[in-house]
C-alpha cells in the first residue's frame, strides 16, 4: 500500500456578472458532443489520426469539451427552496491532452478531465478550478507538468473570459 500527499493549487475568480451569463460564456467556449455518438466514434476510429479527427470535431474554441455536469444547486433547492443560490460543477477536458499527461504519469487519469465549479455567493459568482500542474507536481515528471501547465492556461483563460 502506498499513500502520496498531493497538494492542490486552487484558481478562483469572482465575477459580478449574473450566474447565467458566466455559464453561457463557458458553454460558448467548450464543445458539447453527444457522448453516446462520441464514444461510438472513438471506438470506431482505426488509427490515431482518425481518433484525433473525432476529437477535433467536438472540442470548442477553448480546445475543451464537456463530459458531464452536476447541478448541485438543483439538489440544494429541493430542501432549501427556489431562492437557493446556483451551484454547477462542470467536468471538461480534452482526451488528447489527457492522453499526453497519462503517457508520462499514469495517475494523471485520476485528475483528468478537470472540474470547474461555478457557484453563487453573497459577493458574486465564484469560479474555481484545481490546477492540474499542482496535482502532477509530486510525481516529479517535468514533461507531464508542462502538459498540465498548458491545460491550466487553457482553462484559466476560459474562466477569465467568461467572468470578464
Amino acid at each position: 500500500m502506498a499513500i502520496k500527499l498531493v497538494g492542490v493549487e486552487r484558481f478562483s475568480v469572482t465575477s459580478a456578472k449574473p450566474f447565467a451569463d458566466v455559464i453561457a460564456g463557458i458553454e460558448a467556449a467548450i464543445g458539447h458532443p453527444d457522448l453516446e455518438v462520441f464514444r461510438r466514434d472513438v471506438t470506431a476510429a482505426r488509427t490515431y489520426a482518425e481518433l484525433e479527427n473525432v476529437i477535433q470535431k467536438v472540442i470548442g474554441p477553448s480546445g475543451l469539451m464537456e463530459f458531464t455536469r452536476f447541478d448541485l444547486g438543483e439538489i440544494l433547492r429541493k430542501q432549501h427552496g427556489k431562492d437557493t443560490p446556483n451551484s454547477l460543477r462542470l467536468v471538461a477536458g480534452n482526451p488528447l491532452i489527457m492522453k499526453r499527461m497519462v503517457e508520462h504519469v499514469p495517475d494523471a487519469g485520476s485528475y483528468a478531465p478537470v472540474t470547474i465549479l461555478v457557484d453563487e455567493r453573497r459577493d458574486g459568482v465564484h469560479i474555481s478550478y484545481d490546477r492540474m500542474a499542482s496535482f502532477l507536481a509530486p510525481y516529479g515528471n517535468p514533461d507531464a507538468v508542462k502538459v498540465a501547465q498548458d491545460l491550466d492556461s487553457k482553462v484559466e483563460a476560459l474562466l477569465m473570459a467568461a467572468t470578464a
